[in-house]
């Protein structure tokens, strides 16, 4: 007997009733989930070619926004435990991407500011981001929606 092709499903599934998610897709935080999972595979797509991931991406884009943050603040803003902030931290510094400067009189801390490097692929990946997020919800949200969406996605994160 003859084995199905790699990407070809067996007989048992090819004759198996088609297998659904309606009840989860009740759930407001399961579509969520759903699409973030699109969206975050696709935005990982464009940024590749940056040299960044969506992880450093974020990370460059709170410390362009704000010169002087320390490592426990960006940890903060991004809900990141401190240790994972670390790893982020020594990529984008490797890469010469921000600094690491010493605060005065704080001889633990210190203070993550983008060199003009990282400002100047801040600056590419944004715009690289602006249009992914365009070509992926422009054919299915028009600009009121994706507003609408955005402020309502704001306000639920805000809140929770």
């Amino acid at each position: 007997m003859a084995r199905p092709e790699k990407n070809e499903p067996a007989d048992a599934d090819r004759n198996a009733p088609t297998a659904t998610d309606d009840m989860l897709r009740a759930f407001i935080g399961y579509n969520m989930k759903r699409s973030f999972i699109v969206v975050r595979e696709d935005l990982q797509r464009v940024l590749d070619p940056l040299g960044l991931k969506v992880a450093t991406f974020s990370a460059l884009s709170v410390v362009v926004e704000n010169p002087d943050i320390s490592q426990s603040q960006l940890a903060q803003v991004l809900k990141l435990e401190r240790s994972g902030m670390v790893v982020l931290v020594d990529a984008l510094e490797g890469d010469d991407l921000i600094s690491r400067n010493r605060v005065p009189g704080d001889r633990r801390t210190y203070a993550l500011r983008a060199t003009p490097k990282g400002r100047r692929l801040w600056e590419k990946a944004r715009a690289v981001v602006d249009a992914h997020e365009t070509a992926l919800f422009g054919p299915i949200l028009d600009a009121g929606e994706r507003a609408l969406l955005l402020s309502l996605l704001q306000r639920v994160s805000s809140a929770l």
